[in-house]
């Protein structure tokens, strides 16, 4: 990435340079340093542009395009968003200048072999059928935008499956019959910088209301990790054990298919809550 911040490159060229889904890296990226993949390139290129202005050998426009911003108004709103302040005024401010680094990578180790502090069973699932709502997502704005997602679904959803409220359309048939809301489903299959995200449960069959999509998966090995404790605090630890523990130098094991699977049990969310997060997996 730092050696390609003023060609332009998008997550899958980068996903193809380290042998990886787009998907997955983007999520591990996101997990491990707190920033979006783009939102990364994003701001070393909006720090390197600072510095350029201060050399004074390029025009401002110069800089823009070589950032690759396709207008000089999209470079200076883009800027001025980052830095607050223009590029014009970086000469006589050059202190409020937002310094963005590049990150350095540092391997500590704990302890015994992670893999053994994490709690999972691998298991060979046939194929099944999930029902619910979906949405389209933009990586930068998944963390945001999903639980805002969830909170829209809960209001059908809750007083049907919860408060005793007879199921009486078609969608809230469909909640109860197929307890949708049992599995939050990350799928890649739309390329670029978008995935779709589904609130679903188990397609037990029937009608499938308008609103509503089915997604199949196919006879697959799962690792199946589970946690205990409050959402979303519980599940997102969970989360990044993976990618930080679990994942890097695996010798056993590797991601097999562009999905994976948040999973929620029945009961109040509390300190005995529990859930995990399924991964389709395959012998390297």
């Amino acid at each position: 990435m730092e050696t390609n911040l003023c060609n332009d490159i998008s997550a899958d060229d980068v996903a193809k340079e380290v042998c990886i889904s787009s998907f997955y890296l983007q999520k591990g990226f996101a997990i491990v340093t707190g920033f979006s993949l783009m939102e990364y390139i994003r701001n070393r290129r909006l720090y390197n542009a600072a510095q350029d202005i201060l050399k004074n050998e390029e025009k401002i426009i110069e800089i823009a395009y070589k950032y690759c911003y396709e207008t000089p108004e999209s470079f200076t709103k883009a800027f001025t968003r980052f830095h607050g302040i223009t590029p014009r005024e970086v000469c006589k401010n050059p202190s409020a200048i937002k310094t963005f680094v590049p990150l350095q990578i540092k391997i500590t180790i704990q302890g015994g072999f992670t893999m053994d502090n994490l709690d999972f069973i691998t298991e060979t699932m046939d194929e099944f059928t999930v029902i619910g709502f979906e949405r389209e997502f933009v990586f930068d704005q998944g963390y945001q935008l999903i639980p805002k997602y969830w909170d829209e679904i809960t209001q059908i959803s809750k007083p049907v499956l919860f408060q005793g409220k007879k199921p009486e359309t078609e969608i809230e048939k469909a909640i109860c019959e197929n307890r949708i809301g049992e599995f939050g489903v990350c799928i890649d299959d739309l390329g670029s910088n978008s995935f779709k995200y589904m609130i679903a449960g188990r397609y037990k069959g029937g009608a499938v209301p308008e609103g509503m999509k089915l997604f199949t998966f196919p006879k697959l090995d799962w690792a199946k990790f589970k946690c205990f404790g409050p959402l979303p605090t519980a599940l997102q630890s969970l989360n990044t054990k993976i990618f930080q523990e679990w994942l890097p130098g695996n010798e056993e094991y590797e991601m097999s298919a562009g999905f994976n699977i948040e999973w929620y049990s029945v009961g109040e969310n509390g300190p005995d809550y529990e859930s995990g997060i399924w991964f389709p997996i395959k012998k390297k």
